[in-house]
């Protein structure tokens, strides 16, 4: 049996940082298939905030986060207003 689901490629600009005393893991990924990334901020409660857009280059989804938190504060990235929890049950 074949296995038809393309890889998952993590980038090695994947890391760890902290905001105003708040870890966050700054996660870039692509399907092997695909040459554009997507950019995950996982905050300390293990909230996934994913961006919408995709980005050309590894780099570039690295920066948009570190200067989304940085411009932001990890405050505004943590409130849960723009969050759908997930039900219960």
């Amino acid at each position: 049996m074949t296995d038809d689901e393309p890889n998952l490629i993590t980038s090695s600009k994947s890391q760890r940082i902290v905001v105003d005393g708040y870890p966050f893991a700054i996660e870039i990924y692509r399907l092997e298939t695909e040459r554009t990334w997507t950019l995950e901020v996982v905050d300390h409660k293990g909230t996934s905030h994913v961006w919408d857009d995709q980005f050309r280059t590894d780099r570039d989804a690295r920066n948009a986060a570190v200067e989304a938190l940085e411009r932001e504060g990890a405050i505004a990235l943590m409130r849960s207003n723009n969050v759908i929890p997930f039900r219960q049950g």
